[in-house]
């Protein structure tokens, strides 16, 4: 089957199968959260990015294999609903960003800053600090060797604009910011983005817009 990113609460996960990586997507809670499950081909290992809701679809998904690592992309209580019962389920180790931790319940075992790698099995994540829809938001870089890079952005890029700001041109002003000058201009037009909701995009369909999400200032 042929990967589209398009899921929705209650219905199957969908998985996109890259030559050393698997990811599956699932959305899960009241808000329509994803949650994605990387898996390293070579080794098995697995991480969650964003135990966001629905412990018990999640542990589903994961299965009996378990996980490594559970990555929370930022502090909003959307994203870390299940963070505790995935966590006592599994004994994974938790990463968030260094300035969000303290914002989430579940003690972060690895503090994360711009740059650090993140490894699953024999694959590295690399994580950017995107400062705006909270002041610890990461994303997350594979940079497939295979073919072009896959990011996961939480909610700081989305189909359409990037995340919500509340109105503040200085938090929007910072978040619009990174994600130029981090993710467009440093990664190609094919780079997969996997949003903390909705469907996913790619960069080449986002770029033609930016002048228009500056003008607008959301």
């Amino acid at each position: 089957m042929t990967y589209s990113g398009e899921v929705k609460v209650g219905g199957p996960a969908d998985v996109h199968e890259l030559k050393d990586l698997m990811i599956t997507k699932i959305a899960v809670g009241p808000m329509d959260n994803n949650a994605y499950l990387l898996r390293c081909r070579a080794t098995d290992e697995q991480l969650l990015i964003d135990a966001a809701d629905q412990a018990e679809t999640l542990l589903g998904m994961i299965g009996d294999d378990g996980i490594a690592s559970v990555v929370t992309t930022h502090r909003h209580g959307d994203h870390w609903q299940a963070l505790a019962e995935v966590v006592a389920a599994t004994g994974a180790r938790t990463y968030a960003g260094r300035e969000d931790a303290p914002g989430i319940p579940v003690p972060t075992d690895v503090l994360v800053d711009d740059g650090d790698v993140i490894r699953v099995g024999r694959v590295e994540l690399t994580a950017r600090h995107l400062v705006g829809h909270t002041p610890g938001s990461i994303a997350l870089v594979y940079d497939d060797p295979h073919g072009h890079p896959h990011v996961f952005t939480g909610d700081c890029l989305f189909p359409g604009g990037v995340g919500n700001t509340r109105k503040d041109p200085k938090a929007f002003a910072s978040l619009i910011h990174d994600v130029e000058t981090k993710l467009f201009d440093v990664l190609p037009d094919e780079t997969w983005v996997y949003p903390g909701h909705g469907n996913d995009t790619t960069l080449g369909a986002e770029r033609p817009h930016l002048p228009e999400w500056h003008a607008r200032g959301w």
